[in-house]
């Protein structure tokens, strides 16, 4: 069985979806209507923007949005058996799989995004990747930091968990998980603290959006983030995607759910190869590639 999976924020670089605009009249077609959208020209700063411009999470995850779901929207053989998607990437999955119009899906996106940035100007806050230790002993030390937020947010793979949280908490946390036997505790360059519970006003407003956006019937299963099983429900894919901006991303549990499932390919959906290197460090024998 095949499995699409698609990428989240961290995935985009200069020059992404370029090709497939200039080579692809349906892709072109379909930037196009992004940019009038959007209300802004989002593919001129894909193309020609530098790493800084799309570094802005109003920009990043449209255009990790778009990037995906254009890529799948044109692929010649895009037969998923299920999908999945990381953080933002969820989305994508959603519109691969026709929950999601691509007009709704990119709407959601784009509020999403703006939720998100002005939850991080309220709370200063932040994200590390710790490297090296037991899933367990990462969230015992984020939950011994006293009077800071700090929270496990991304189960990447085996001995790969971003801590998220303040500022403070994330450097408390960062000091005790070297001390644990930590290989690395870095801090990540991300605007805010994702997955976490400072993301609550981002979440309301989320699930306001939510409530009002069109949700179809899915062509094959969706793995969510927050269930990490396969998902079918319209009402229940609605409800997990609205817990995913306060609750962890669990990555490494939903790859492993595919497998069990009968996943043996991985085909991955959007901008880098991240998550075909997550995927082989969570199930080796598992079939990676590209679209």
């Amino acid at each position: 069985m095949k499995a699409y999976v698609f990428p989240g924020q961290g995935a985009q670089f200069p020059g992404m979806g370029k090709d497939l605009y200039e080579s692809n009249e349906e892709a072109k077609a379909l930037f196009e209507k992004a940019n009038e959208i959007l209300g802004f020209r989002i593919s001129d700063i894909m193309f020609e923007g530098t790493d800084e411009e799309l570094k802005q999470t109003k920009v990043t995850q449209p255009a990790i949005f778009l990037h995906s779901v254009i890529l799948a929207k044109t692929s010649t053989d895009f037969n998923p058996d299920m999908v999945a998607g990381h953080s933002l990437g969820e989305f994508s999955a959603l519109v691969a799989n026709g929950v999601l119009a691509f007009v709704d899906g990119l709407k959601l996106v784009y509020q999403r995004a703006l939720a998100m940035q002005e939850a991080c100007e309220i709370n200063p806050s932040g994200m590390a990747a710790i490297l090296g230790l037991e899933d367990a002993k990462v969230e015992e030390i984020c939950a011994s930091i006293e009077g800071e937020t700090v929270v496990a947010a991304n189960y990447n793979c085996p001995g790969q968990l971003v801590i998220s949280g303040s500022n403070k908490g994330i450097e408390l946390a960062c000091e005790a998980m070297k001390a644990a036997g930590a290989k690395r505790a870095l801090p990540l360059p991300v605007g805010g603290a994702f997955h976490s519970p400072l993301m609550e006003p981002a979440r309301e407003k989320l699930e306001k959006a939510i409530a009002a956006t069109t949700f179809h019937e899915p062509s094959c299963p969706v793995y969510q983030n927050v269930s990490t099983t396969a998902v079918t429900d319209v009402q229940e894919i609605k409800n997990n995607l609205i817990a995913q901006l306060t609750a962890p991303v669990k990555w490494t549990q939903s790859v492993q759910h595919m497998v069990a499932d009968g996943a043996v390919e991985f085909v991955e959906c959007g901008p880098g190869k991240v998550l075909q290197g997550l995927v082989k460090k969570i199930h080796k024998e598992a079939e990676v590639r590209s679209v």
